[in-house]
């Protein structure tokens, strides 16, 4: 279960939208600047996850494998891509002040 599942028994009415359309209603509210900085860290950590599964992996092996996953596992990536929209647009809200 995802530490945000509590918020997706109604998606519609808790956030007026969808976790993904609230990230972007957000970001496209915040400074472009904030987002901009914002997006390069995802991009960052995206980098370091993807370096760190090719050297253990291998790029071919690992396509593969993204690709097999995403198959297999749909529903879960799905939530859990609700998740992340949450978490991102939780950052974005945080540094608005800073």
């Amino acid at each position: 279960m995802s530490k945000y599942d509590a918020l997706f028994e109604d998606e519609e009415n808790i956030f007026g939208g969808t976790p993904r359309s609230k990230f972007w209603d957000i970001a496209n509210q915040a400074s472009d600047d904030l987002v901009k900085d914002q997006f390069d860290v995802f991009v960052q950590k995206f980098t370091i996850m993807e370096n760190f599964l090719i050297e253990h992996y291998g790029e071919e092996k690992l396509e593969q494998m993204i690709k097999q996953y995403g198959l297999e596992n749909s529903m879960k990536l799905e939530e859990d891509k609700k998740s992340t929209y949450i978490a991102w647009t939780g950052d974005i809200v945080c540094r608005l002040d800073s």
